[in-house]
């Protein structure tokens, strides 16, 4: 069985999400685990033998809806996030109003992202006209990359998952010289743990709340700027299909 944590798993903190998996292993007897880094995530995602990882909520409702089991929402002590909700921030090199950044290039980080995309289309799209709002988008590739677009004047904005933002204020401030916050998205449910569907969750449930109370696995939760987790009801992920519904019930924005 497989384990992997990629959502977060920057190098600075590789040694951090390491020892987080381990701890929640060793707390549901599985120890010898080690984390799988396959650069594809979404192959991970689709295996069957998955037995924990932490996916991004708008795959969660797309294409792996109904094909992951869910387990839990961790709670991250960063600014942007309340509990197991979170937002991305808007960023650009100016504090302007949304509206007079039509025409302009924007950065996104995978069309299949809440932070990046979908989260970029719900601060625009009441700006956009016929869905027409940016004049071109750069496909970066990750976050990091969009704030070096948007940074560097590839780009002019972007939005970033808080949890990156406070990454990089930590560990690559340079990557935000210059970016200022002029917008933030609507709060969702935050990047959940998940499991293969076939799997028993319970079990990993407990682990969590062992781990998350373990006084040896404070300095990791704190690299890692986790503080608690919530069990949410099964359909608190929806609010996502919802709100990108309403947008599109609204004329969308094109990307």
């Amino acid at each position: 069985m497989t384990i992997s944590l990629p959502m977060y798993d920057w190098p600075e903190v590789r040694e951090a999400t390491d020892a987080w998996a381990q701890g929640v292993m060793r707390h549901m007897g599985q120890a010898d685990k080690v984390l799988d880094r396959t650069p594809d995530h979404f192959s991970g995602w689709r295996r069957g033998d998955l037995l924990f990882s932490q996916t991004c909520g708008y795959p969660f409702t797309h294409e792996f809806r109904g094909r992951l089991a869910y387990v839990a929402t961790p709670h991250y002590a960063v600014p942007g996030c309340d509990g197991p909700a979170y937002c991305s921030f808007v960023l650009a090199r100016e504090k302007r109003p949304l509206a007079d950044f039509k025409g302009s290039r924007a950065a996104v980080n995978n069309p299949d992202s809440m932070s990046g995309m979908l989260a970029l289309k719900l601060v625009f799209a009441p700006h956009a006209e016929g869905g027409r709002f940016f004049a071109d988008v750069l496909r970066s590739g990750g976050h990091v990359n969009s704030m070096i677009a948007v940074r560097d004047g590839a780009a002019d904005v972007c939005t970033i998952d808080s949890v990156c933002v406070a990454l990089a204020r930590r560990y690559r401030p340079d990557y935000l010289d210059g970016l200022v916050e002029i917008a933030r998205s609507p709060m969702v449910p935050g990047l959940p743990y998940v499991s293969a569907l076939s799997g028993d969750v319970q079990p990993l449930r407990l682990a969590l709340e062992k781990a998350f109370a373990d006084p040896a696995l404070a300095d990791i939760r704190e690299a890692l700027f986790l503080s608690h987790h919530s069990v949410l009801a099964p359909e608190a992920y929806d609010l996502i299909l919802r709100l990108e519904e309403k947008m599109q019930q609204g004329g969308g924005l094109e990307l």
